[in-house]
């Protein structure tokens, strides 16, 4: 039996980029199509701190940082949308074996390092997971304005608001859903020094400048990864 988690995500940031919805298409496991907006499918990588991760229903104080990196699109699967995950980097060898075997995603151990100044926040990854394509990420990224929920409809909210995702194990596809408030969401500039994840998820470069939104301090409860 898998046990639902709670946690807060803390240091978030969404950078996204465009691409072609054909290209997704052909990643995606059978029974997921491409959810796009604008005719478009996206791509985002989102560091983030995944702090105070516990089994749901006990005090945060028995909880665990887990820094993290994802690289995600997004799809739907008989009318519902969610997100689809190509990897999940995180430091913690505990928290890496106990999300593959529990929850069936596709997390890789990774060494992180994330530092919160008065000018932002600086995180860098390189993944050294065995047997895994290699990946690293390193980026600077701040907020700016002032927090508010995205706008409906726009693609903000496309890219934010999701509140289930699917992966793949026992029995084929397999999905759990995610419970949070509304984002509260900021602006971001961002410098990106190295990104080499969508590579390794077998992606040609990204181009252009991200999509990004910041976002802090939001309480998630997990529910139980559940065959479809």
């Amino acid at each position: 039996m898998v046990v639902p988690v709670s946690m807060t995500w803390d240091h978030l940031l969404f950078a996204s980029w465009p691409v072609r919805a054909d290209v997704v298409a052909e990643t995606l496991p059978e029974g997921l199509t491409v959810d796009t907006y604008d005719g478009r499918a996206w791509l985002s990588v989102v560091p983030f701190v995944n702090a105070d991760v516990r089994p749901r229903g006990l005090p945060r104080a028995l909880g665990f940082d887990l820094p993290e990196l994802n690289l995600r699109t997004y799809v739907r699967h008989d009318g519902d949308s969610g997100v689809y995950f190509y990897s999940l980097d995180a430091e913690g060898l505990v928290g890496v074996l106990g999300a593959r075997v529990a929850h069936f995603l596709p997390y890789y151990a990774a060494s992180m390092d994330l530092e919160v100044t008065d000018r932002g926040v600086a995180f860098a990854s390189e993944r050294r997971h065995p047997g895994a394509p290699p990946a690293r990420f390193r980026a600077t990224y701040e907020p700016i304005g002032e927090p508010e929920p995205a706008p409906e409809g726009s693609l903000t909210e496309f890219l934010t608001e999701r509140y289930r995702y699917y992966t793949t194990g026992p029995g084929g596809l397999r999905y759990a859903n995610v419970y949070h408030d509304r984002w509260s969401l900021r602006d971001a500039t961002v410098r990106i020094e190295e990104n080499t994840l969508p590579a390794a998820a077998g992606f040609d470069d990204l181009e252009g400048s991200p999509v990004c939104s910041y976002a802090t301090g939001l309480a998630v409860r997990s529910g139980r990864n559940r065959s479809v």
